[in-house]
């Protein structure tokens, strides 16, 4: 059996293990029917889109599913994807980032070139090389993951520091303040899940570097990147600056309830810290840290998604030209998702609106949306491949062992060695 035919049999077997499919009807002539998973993000904003198409174009109505988890979207269309069969399914649908490869090198043929009608230049050029494939991109980027360091100013000042001590820093000296901060407060630095390599996984891309080499190879035990930050994740154990958590539910807990000092993720962990209203004033933004290594930026990224139309759809042009229009095209639209969802989108112009230039009180009266989009435009494109999911659970056997001490070298041979049986 072919490399290809044995992930698809995976594929195949995954999504039919006791997965519920989605009642989906096919959308009609001149409805666009769309797949997201999560209502008060991404199905709201883009119920907002379609109705700011609408306006314009009464002709075209909107259908957007948001009933299913991410996980019952992926399996469903995996399932009708890999049985060939194309009934019921939308015009749209939503797609993770670091996941896009392995849908459009498994299922060649079934999703629609958009750069032929659409502008890619337009957007973070990141999240557009996620997408692309033999020259061609596939979908128009939505949502940006791209990461920042939010931390509790009070407690920094406690223990002697001000915003410009975190300035474009190293992971190696927010280490060196983080042993101050405990010194001075007795608060470890941050709360990390052993489950969970989002940290190693920003602290690598912000060097340009993934898990694959262009040719989808393995780059694992030659990979600077990744051994220079599972070297600092491990430091960060080490110095006794790690809160340990386990879930969502404890790693969020941890730092809204003030018992960590800093936060290094993802954007859109900004509703959950300003859910509580009695801290504002006590928070601040700063870029993520570096490695401190050659050719690392001050910028990476963490999730994230985009939106894919099917070559199936019954009503590509109206498909195509809604995301044109809209998604590429209208930035007042940018600005009222920002302002009412923390949604900070994709598109480079977007930048220049009122929202984005807006000053936030509960980080400082800083602008904060002005500077995750500059760090937006800087974050380096790395090749997410097919196999992300698979080297992430060998990276992730290892970790117990890693920051107990063990040889990084022989961890990334073993890691290698896992992940290489999982492509096979």
């Amino acid at each position: 059996m072919n490399r290809i035919a044995s992930r698809r049999g995976r594929v195949l077997a995954l999504a039919l293990a006791g997965v519920s499919f989605l009642s989906v009807a096919a959308a009609s002539a001149g409805e666009i029917s769309v797949w997201v998973w999560d209502k008060a993000f991404n199905g709201d904003t883009m119920r907002e889109a379609g109705a700011l198409y609408t306006a314009d174009h009464p002709d075209v109505t909107f259908n957007v599913d948001d009933t299913a988890s991410q996980d019952d979207i992926r399996a469903k269309l995996q399932t009708q994807l890999l049985a060939g069969s194309t009934e019921g399914l939308p015009d749209i649908v939503l797609i993770q980032d670091d996941i896009a490869q392995k849908y459009l090198q498994s299922f060649p043929g079934a999703f629609e070139p958009l750069s032929d009608s659409i502008d890619m230049s337009l957007f973070a050029q990141y999240k557009v090389a996620a997408a692309t494939l033999d020259g061609k991109s596939y979908s128009v980027p939505f949502d940006s993951g791209v990461t920042g360091l939010f931390y509790r100013s009070d407690f920094l000042q406690e223990a002697g520091f001000t915003a410009a001590d975190l300035k474009d820093i190293t992971w190696d000296r927010l280490i060196e303040i983080g042993k101050v901060v405990k010194e001075k407060t007795g608060k470890p630095l941050l709360d990390l899940d052993l489950n969970d390599t989002g940290v190693i996984r920003m602290m690598m891309q912000s060097a340009g570097e993934w898990y694959f080499n262009a040719d989808g190879s393995l780059h694992i035990t030659d990979n600077a990147a990744l051994k220079k930050a599972i070297e600092t994740y491990a430091k960060l154990y080490q110095n006794d600056l790690v809160k340990p958590v386990s879930g969502w539910a404890e790693y969020t807990g941890a730092f809204t309830s003030g018992e960590v000092a800093v936060v290094p993720v993802g954007v859109w962990i900004t509703a959950t810290i300003k859910a509580n209203a009695d801290q504002s004033g006590k928070w601040g933004v700063a870029s993520i840290p570096r490695l401190d290594m050659e050719g690392a930026v001050n910028a990476s990224n963490q999730g994230g998604s985009s939106w894919f139309v099917l070559s199936s759809s019954d009503n590509k042009e109206e498909t195509i030209d809604f995301l044109k229009t809209v998604w590429a095209g209208n930035d007042d639209f940018y600005q009222d998702i920002l302002i009412k969802r923390g949604a900070v989108g994709s598109l480079l112009s977007a930048r220049n609106g009122e929202a984005f230039k807006a000053s936030d009180e509960f980080f400082g009266g800083a602008p904060v949306w002005q500077e995750f989009s500059t760090w937006l435009s800087q974050v380096p494109s790395v090749d997410y491949g097919t196999f992300t999911a698979e080297v992430d659970a060998a990276v992730q056997a290892q970790m117990p062992g890693i920051i107990a001490g063990g040889d990084i070298d022989a961890a990334l041979q073993a890691i290698n060695d896992q992940a290489q049986q999982q492509m096979q």
